[in-house]
């Protein structure tokens, strides 16, 4: 809301900003006795925590939670090499650990280091990465498997843009993206709770990121 020039946007902005200060604050209290990052691809995922705390802290200039994230990310992911994106998804995954990891590291390193970085982490991505098959979308857990598609879409549109226009891995990352986009984007509306309660929140990040 700090980024949406809108009167109905300050308001809730003002109202929220105890809440905002608060969680900032938590940040800054756990993430230095946090010594090493979860990985996995549900709730409590580290560097996807960590993306939307960096965003926030960006937006509201708040250079102290900036600064503590940068470093929990480069302690943490500066020197992982090898993701194992062969062995995702999990089968309540909604999140990838390795693309999150990655987009997340895209916006800690600079250009240059994180080329270096993302050729050690991921080599050959995206290579031949397929949406997840979603079988059951009024199970609570299956369904996640659309959530997936759609976070793996908005990590692979945000991993594009670190390459340059002529390079051929944009153009691959960017129809990568796209497949796993148009897996879900179609079943926001199924019918069912599981799903329609919380997918259109990953749909508005990816459409952002595209």
């Amino acid at each position: 809301m700090k980024a949406w020039d809108a009167p109905e946007a300050r308001r809730w902005s003002a109202a929220l900003q105890p809440l905002a200060d608060r969680v900032a604050a938590a940040y800054l209290e756990f993430l230095p006795k946090q010594t090493y990052p979860i990985r996995t691809g549900v709730h409590p995922n580290s560097a996807f925590s960590l993306d939307l705390a960096l965003d926030f802290a960006r937006t509201a200039n708040d250079a102290k939670l900036e600064a503590a994230v940068l470093e929990r990310a480069r302690s943490w992911f500066g020197q992982d090499r090898q993701g194992p994106l062969a062995w995702e998804p999990g089968g309540e995954d909604f999140l990838s650990p390795c693309l999150e990891e990655a987009a997340l590291m895209a916006k800690v390193l600079p250009k240059d280091r994180f080329a270096r970085w993302l050729d050690g982490f991921l080599p050959g991505l995206p290579g031949t990465l397929a949406p997840a098959t979603v079988s059951d979308r009024t199970d609570p857990k299956i369904v996640h498997l659309d959530g997936l598609n759609l976070s793996r879409a908005r990590a692979l549109y945000d991993l594009a843009r670190t390459f340059g226009p002529r390079d051929p891995r944009r153009a691959a990352l960017n129809r990568s993206a796209d497949r796993h986009a148009r897996a879900s984007l179609a079943h926001l509306a199924s019918g069912s709770y599981e799903g329609e309660h919380w997918l259109a929140t990953f749909a508005v990040r990816m459409l952002e990121a595209r």
